[in-house]
């Protein structure tokens, strides 16, 4: 598989940018501290999923004091939904008491400090640290993962190869957004069983062999002010091919 250019990967993140200017997470926080709690919630369960469950819980809970107040059973009656639902709320119990003993109270803003954290990986360490901080960290998950290896802009076997390769093709100047870019793109376009290959921005960089022809009849639901990019992008394109 060919390699992309700096100048591919230039014009990939700049269509993005161009049909989302400002992407943002998809799951529901107030401050850095229910961010950790979301994203560590958010493990083998939807977005959608994690925010029906913090929807009350983040109207009583903002700070780990308040979690270890609120106590491991207390936090299982608004978190029951989710899936795993029994170690999550141990975990979040267990790191609301480190954050209280040895930070303060505050989360802290270094990889280190934040994956001795029960229930915190590398992956949700760069989510807090790119979201609550404005770190230029890319989290990778299976999205993310899907996403770069099937357009070939950052092939790995593993996360860690694929975070390593996007650190080094990803354009600087993209880095504080490409994590929302990246996963926004495969969960509503480049998704997993039939991606939506005749509307997507990048498909002409893209390295996928099997691109698809066709849309599905059910597909993803993206954001409103996606939807509108997307549908004026398919237009333009449609344009240029009946003046050809």
């Amino acid at each position: 598989m060919k390699k992309f250019s700096a100048a591919e990967a230039e014009a990939f993140f700049s269509r993005l940018k161009k049909l989302d200017p400002e992407p943002r997470t998809e799951l529901n926080y107030v401050n850095p501290y229910t961010l950790v709690v979301a994203v560590a919630l958010s493990a083998q369960a939807t977005d959608k999923g994690v925010n029906k469950a913090t929807e009350v819980l983040f109207k009583k809970v903002k700070t780990p004091e308040a979690m270890l107040a609120l106590g491991e059973a207390g936090l299982i009656e608004h978190i029951k939904t989710i899936g795993l639902y029994r170690g999550k709320a141990k975990n979040v119990i267990a790191a609301a008491k480190i954050l209280v003993e040895k930070h303060g109270g505050e989360v802290p803003k270094n990889r280190e400090a934040l994956e001795e954290l029960p229930g915190v990986g590398r992956k949700t360490a760069n989510v807090v640290l790119n979201v609550a901080f404005g770190e230029p960290t890319i989290a990778v998950d299976t999205h993310i993962f899907r996403v770069s290896n099937r357009t070939g802009l950052a092939p790995g076997k593993d996360v860690l190869a694929v975070e390593f390769a996007l650190e080094k093709i990803v354009p600087a100047h993209y880095k504080s957004l490409a994590h929302h870019w990246l996963i926004l793109h495969g969960r509503y376009t480049c998704v997993a069983r039939k991606p939506l290959c005749p509307t997507c921005v990048v498909r002409d960089l893209c390295r996928f062999k099997d691109k698809t022809k066709e849309l599905p009849d059910e597909k993803p639901k993206a954001p409103a002010s996606v939807q509108r990019a997307i549908k004026k992008t398919t237009k333009s394109s449609g344009a240029k091919r009946a003046r050809r």
